[in-house]
């Protein structure tokens, strides 16, 4: 497998071509017209650029094409139909969400499409092979299971990513942190041999962190481009791609980590940790419309950004709240991962607390509140 150097040079790539292209794909939006109005849903009050998955896409290709090309990475490659299957479900599912930023498409249509893509992923054998449900036993997927467990583990990580891109830099600093975490990880396992080689899951997961990491200078608030649904399905199909590989596809007989966080949580509900925050607001937000027996793709605003504003934080403050959460759910993953020591609880603890109590005590929460009275 290749070095972490290596790895991290591919994610530069993605890094630097995203950076580079987003402003010309900013000025292609402005041109063709096709940018983001706003709506009671946004907070934005001026037409944006809404085609932002397309520099993402790019960037993707670029340092995809890069590792191909490398040697170091032929052992990922070489006799390996999986990186034709996860390049071909990225061009459908990009494809799918750069259409519906251009011209709206009907929900069945974008899950329909999403479905083929997972597919797509099955039919390449991009597929976990089992996992280990926290406490207890390891689960074996049987042929029959694989192609649901695939499709659902793809909308579930897309949805999750699509939902919570609602504020500026929002979506690309949770998958930038979540990602570089989840890249580590993976990268520690691969160390131990826990991985069933060859495994393409921490390409993907430097890859979307580079991307994001691109995207962001251009997205941060205030925002000149927005990734759009193109850009958030092409993240969740990558993490869903890296998360699954590694996830399903560690050893889960290795005693490496016997009474640790690693072997009482299993690999596959780490990234639940990691990417905490976009899929704690995806099952809200299933809760929330099913009790007012909405669709779960009908938009609104009571997710989590939306009530932080609410709450009385501007915009950039609600992103870093949001940020710090899953800065904080990875670094207590990674801790016993990378030192091979059980987590030290308390200054997690206190990590929590301390957001806590910033979140609901900020002086701006005080004064809206005040003001509310």
């Amino acid at each position: 497998m290749p070095s972490l150097g290596e790895y991290l040079v591919v994610g530069g790539c993605a890094a630097l071509v995203t950076f580079l292209v987003t402003p010309l794909v900013g000025w292609l939006a402005q041109r063709m017209g096709w940018l983001y109005q706003p709506s009671v849903r946004t907070v934005h009050t001026e037409p944006i650029p809404s085609i932002g998955g397309l520099a993402l896409f790019i960037g993707f290709l670029s340092a995809v094409g890069l590792a191909r090309l490398w040697d170091a990475f032929d052992p990922l490659f070489a006799r390996n139909s999986e990186p034709r299957g996860v390049i071909i479900a990225a061009c459908i599912i990009f494809l799918i969400g750069f259409v519906d930023d251009i011209r709206p498409l009907s929900a069945p249509m974008r899950v329909t499409i999403t479905v083929l893509a997972g597919m797509v992923l099955v039919w390449f054998g991009v597929t976990m092979y089992y996992f280990r449900l926290p406490f207890l036993d390891v689960i074996y997927l049987g042929d029959d299971w694989v192609p649901l467990v695939t499709v659902l583990w793809l909308i579930g990580m897309s949805q999750a990513i699509n939902l919570i891109d609602g504020l500026d830099g929002l979506a690309a600093g949770i998958v930038a942190i979540g990602a570089g975490a989840f890249f580590l990880y993976s990268d520690r396992l691969n160390d131990l041999s826990l991985l069933t080689p060859p495994n393409l899951g921490p390409l993907f997961a430097i890859v979307a962190c580079g991307v994001c990491v691109g995207f962001l200078p251009h997205n941060f608030n205030p925002a000149r481009i927005f990734m759009g649904d193109g850009g958030a399905l092409l993240l969740g199909l990558m993490m869903a791609v890296s998360t699954s590989l590694v996830g399903g596809r560690s050893d889960p007989t290795s005693q490496e980590f016997v009474g640790q966080t690693y072997f009482f949580l299993a690999p596959l509900a780490l990234p639940l940790l990691i990417l905490g925050v976009p899929i704690l607001d995806l099952a809200f937000a299933i809760i929330r419309r099913a009790s007012r027996r909405q669709t779960v793709i009908a938009a609104d605003k009571g997710h989590l950004h939306h009530r932080l504003m609410d709450l009385g934080h501007g915009h950039r403050r609600a992103v870093l709240i949001l940020w710090t959460w899953t800065a904080l759910l990875s670094a207590f993953v990674l801790y016993p991962v990378l030192s091979n020591e059980n987590p030290t609880y308390l200054p997690f603890g206190i990590g929590a607390l301390a957001i806590v109590l910033f979140t609901l005590l900020h002086p701006s929460v005080r004064r809206r509140r005040l003001n509310g009275l």
